[in-house]
């Protein structure tokens, strides 16, 4: 039972943040484009990366793997609201921008992570 306390905590958290993120986006650089999906999945991939190689081994407790992994980074990242996002632009026949929204999303999330992992690395290098 503690473990979904942890997650639901991390999803509340998780999920509060995203839409935060995702108004924030509207008001910044408008609605045309998925902006919000897109950082959401970008950040939160970096910030996966990020503790990952931050805490190393000690991912695999259930209280880490539950609050962050699954709870909060689980409730901020949804690439079902990207699929979505997506299948609505082609719906609307603007196929271009669909494919810019598959493409941005893929590599910049992957992009993050590996340099969120980079940059915890070298945080633990050189703090040791």
């Amino acid at each position: 039972m503690a473990k979904f306390a942890y997650i639901a905590l991390g999803g509340a958290l998780g999920a509060g943040l995203r839409y935060l993120v995702s108004v924030a986006m509207v008001k910044w650089l408008g609605g045309e484009f998925a902006w919000g999906t897109l950082v959401v999945n970008v950040v939160g991939s970096l910030l996966a990366g990020f503790f990952w190689g931050m805490l190393g081994d000690s991912t695999g407790s259930q209280r880490t793997q539950a609050l962050f992994f699954v709870g909060m980074l689980g409730a901020f990242t949804t690439f079902s609201a990207y699929a979505l996002d997506s299948l609505q632009l082609v719906n609307d026949g603007r196929c271009g921008l669909a494919a810019a929204n598959v493409a941005a999303n893929n590599v910049g999330a992957l992009v993050a992570a590996f340099a969120g992992y980079a940059l915890a690395r070298a945080f633990v290098r050189n703090a040791g």
